[in-house]
């Protein structure tokens, strides 16, 4: 964790006025680019803790970020302090954070100067000089802290001090956008069990109950011979056990198979693809919409609407005609899937695994304020609708 220290004379600055606004906007540049990157944000505070050290010209430097709690701050990131030390105190209560002082509200003004004392200053080789505290915030709320260790009588000039405001100001929000990522993360992982489990209860778990209650009547006719209604009920046991094992390996298809992370229309492209793959049939994307700019949380249902329209088409219809129509009404975007195949109730076609189907794409539709339309007639092919706001 902790990187050697050069000497002082390596990064002395050396740099007239206009060099010197170079290097602090070259510095800005790197902070902004990096915002802008899907990077680890303690790597990140890590990475600019030699930067805020040569700066300063300090003898060394440490980032520190608050724990989950909230009650205590632990080390990220280090420069020319020694392991040992580092090791020790690599977890610190707020009370005792900043070389035995504490940190909190009282921490205002940049820099906060205080003299390191005490076994944490020992630990650290550090007695006697002096620690600037450059807090990481976002909206006063504390979220981690960079130490840095000065010689005797030293002092931040004001230019480097005023930079560093920028650099902590930027990576304070950098923070609390890492926070917010994760946040929204956990609520989609959240969304996305609770789609699954109702997609489990909707199939397996009827599908089960079903067969179930048939092998309790099978038992009774067993016990009374009756082999008229034995061999009904062992056929129906047998089509429970053969939907509940299609269902489960639509549904492992179904979130095994990731959408095209280069959006929505590659990722339908994609799905016609994969009908080609599993029936003999023409396929067709027909986007009418010139601007299909959709949220995340709409991009996934739509995605998973067709999806199972299409599942559906590639195992009950004998289409040989495959097309999706992306159409902009106005105020409503319109996913039509449709096929010439035999239609969604010919004879043999329906049952369970056909009714949880169609229950899950309407619960996807209403996750966006939408509604699913289906439309079917033997031999007439079928038309599935989705049509939901244009308004993300």
């Amino acid at each position: 964790m902790s990187k050697p220290l050069q000497s002082d004379q390596d990064f002395a600055p050396q740099l007239g006025g206009d060099s010197r606004q170079s290097s602090d906007l070259k510095v800005l540049t790197d902070i902004a680019a990096s915002l802008s990157m899907d990077v680890d944000v303690e790597h990140l505070l890590d990475s600019f803790l030699g930067t805020m050290v040569r700066l300063a010209n300090a003898r060394a430097g440490i980032v520190r970020v608050l724990t989950p709690d909230g009650k205590s701050l632990r080390i990220v990131g280090a420069e020319g302090l020694p392991q040992e030390a580092l090791n020790q105190y690599s977890v610190m209560p707020l009370e005792t954070a900043l070389c035995g002082q504490p940190i909190g509200s009282s921490i205002k003004n940049l820099p906060y100067l205080f003299e390191c004392k005490g076994n944490t200053a020992q630990a650290f080789g550090m007695e006697g000089g002096w620690v600037v505290a450059l807090p990481l915030k976002y909206k006063n709320t504390l979220l981690g802290v960079y130490n840095l260790f000065l010689k005797k009588d030293q002092a931040i000039p004001e230019d480097i001090s005023v930079l560093f405001t920028s650099i902590i100001e930027h990576l304070g929000m950098a923070m609390e956008n890492a926070r917010l990522t994760r946040e929204n993360l956990r609520i989609t992982l959240m969304n996305e069990r609770q789609m699954l489990a109702n997609e489990i209860h909707d199939s397996l778990a009827q599908t089960l109950a079903y067969m179930k209650m048939r092998l309790s009547m099978l038992r009774e006719v067993v016990n009374g011979d009756k082999p008229e209604l034995t061999e009904k009920y062992l056929s129906d046991v047998d089509h429970a056990l053969e939907s509940a094992y299609s269902g489960l390996r639509e549904l492992i298809s179904q979130f095994r198979h990731r959408m095209d992370p280069r959006g929505i229309i590659p990722a339908l492209q994609e799905l016609l693809e994969g009908v080609t793959q599993k029936i003999d049939a023409k396929v067709k994307l027909d986007n009418q919409v010139k601007d299909f700019a959709l949220s995340p949380d709409q991009e996934v249902q739509v995605y998973r609407i067709v999806q199972e329209a299409l599942a559906n088409i590639c195992k009950h219809s004998y289409a040989r005609q495959v097309q999706i129509v992306l159409e902009d009404t106005g105020t409503h975007y319109r996913v039509s899937v449709i096929d010439d195949g035999i239609g969604l109730y010919a004879a043999g076609h329906t049952g369970p695994g056909m009714h949880f189907g169609m229950n899950i794409m309407r619960e996807r539709a209403e996750k966006i304020k939408g509604m699913v339309e289906i439309r079917s007639r033997v031999g007439g092919g079928t038309r599935v609708t989705l049509v939901f706001p244009n308004v993300a």
